[in-house]
């Protein structure tokens, strides 16, 4: 399975985007198993930010960004999103998409088996 992230730039604070995140390959990998996104800032480790299940019916938020963020899927499209609200320059990062082992919205790193190349947002303020 092949992950893209995609939708990053530059925008002011308060402003909004939306990610997304294509998967190719193993089609039935991407319909059966959880996904999420994760941030990496600068000389800081990779951090969780959003997950759905494979259906769509659990999602899990970051504290830092619950009510701000929604993360969606699309499984006929192979597609997640990401959209981001009322952004803050503490959001600047390098934002990933990752494919998880099983089929539930896991915040835990551990557990996702691809990872795609991220897609880079900076919010300034």
């Amino acid at each position: 399975v092949q992950l893209q992230a995609s939708g990053g730039g530059l925008v002011q604070a308060g402003d909004s985007l939306r990610l997304s995140c294509a998967a190719s390959g193993r089609g039935r990998i991407f319909s059966n198993n959880g996904m999420g996104w994760f941030r990496q800032a600068p000389d800081k480790e990779r951090e969780f930010v959003a997950s759905v299940s494979w259906n769509g019916h659990n999602i899990n938020y970051s504290d830092s960004v619950k009510g701000r963020f929604t993360i969606s899927r699309d499984n006929a499209k192979n597609r997640v999103y990401l959209q981001m609200n009322s952004l803050k320059p503490e959001d600047t990062a390098v934002y990933y998409c990752g494919a998880a082992r099983g089929a539930w919205a896991s915040n835990d790193r551990g557990t996702y088996q691809y990872w795609g190349r991220g897609t880079l947002v900076t919010v300034s303020s």
